[in-house]
């Protein structure tokens, strides 16, 4: 009891999908797990700017898929698709295999835990009070329709000589209910004092609603019943 377990990997299968999805033996699993960290560590390197949440991997013989997740897609994509093509190509010298990259559009970057985490880190990095930093992502998120909001820092916040953590918390965050969608996100500050840690976890609701929870052993809750929708008035030709 009391063990913190990551929310993405508590939820994998349940509510969650896998960022890499790919099949592979004994002897070619470790070279493509390592590929896959760098393929992720040179985008998240070439598109700091263009706020990338996520990047999903999929893998099939001698093809790779990358899908990319942002709230700027101009950016990553470029002018004309400029950038997108030096991807590519960057992306097949590095792997020697056939690159395929698509870009989604992430609507509402105010509810992502990472890109939140990530806007912390750099206001913290251009040595914003870490309270103002926190107290806005808190406010941003209730702002944009968030049911919970948990943010943690941790180091020498400050520039104190001893490293502690600060938290704030706002609405409902549920770590334990599988059904919740609990948004998490990490991302790290480099200050002149150290590195600052920064932990961020964003509840969006519940992904998925019983039509009958058990009260008690052999017994449903009654739901109550919906009237039929009314016949639809027709209209005059």
């Amino acid at each position: 009891m009391g063990q913190k377990t990551n929310p993405v990997g508590l939820r994998i299968a349940v509510n969650r999908d896998w960022r890499s999805k790919w099949y592979a033996g004994k002897k070619d699993f470790g070279n493509l797990l390592t590929e896959d960290r760098q393929i992720r560590d040179l985008l998240k390197k070439r598109l700091e700017s263009a706020s990338v949440p996520q990047i999903l991997i999929e893998r099939a013989a001698n093809r790779c898929r990358i899908t990319i997740l942002t709230a700027r897609p101009g950016i990553v994509i470029g002018r004309k698709g400029a950038e997108i093509d030096k991807l590519k190509e960057e992306l097949s010298r590095m792997t020697s295999k056939e690159i395929y990259v698509d870009i989604l559009e992430v609507k509402t970057p105010e509810i992502e835990a990472q890109l939140v985490a990530e806007n912390v880190a750099l206001q913290l990095e251009r040595r914003v009070s870490f309270r103002r930093a926190m107290k806005k992502a808190v406010q941003t998120s209730k702002d944009f329709g968030a049911e919970g909001i948990k943010i943690r820092c941790s180091g020498r916040l400050g520039g104190a000589e001893l490293a502690r953590v600060e938290q704030y918390h706002w609405g409902r965050v549920p770590l334990h209910t599988l059904r919740a969608d609990i948004n998490y996100g990490f991302a790290e500050a480099k200050t002149v004092y150290g590195k600052l840690g920064i932990k961020c976890w964003i509840c969006k609701g519940d992904t998925r609603t019983d039509k009958a929870q058990p009260d008690k052993p052999g017994r449903t809750q009654a739901q109550p019943q919906t009237p039929p929708p009314p016949h639809p008035e027709p209209i005059a030709v």
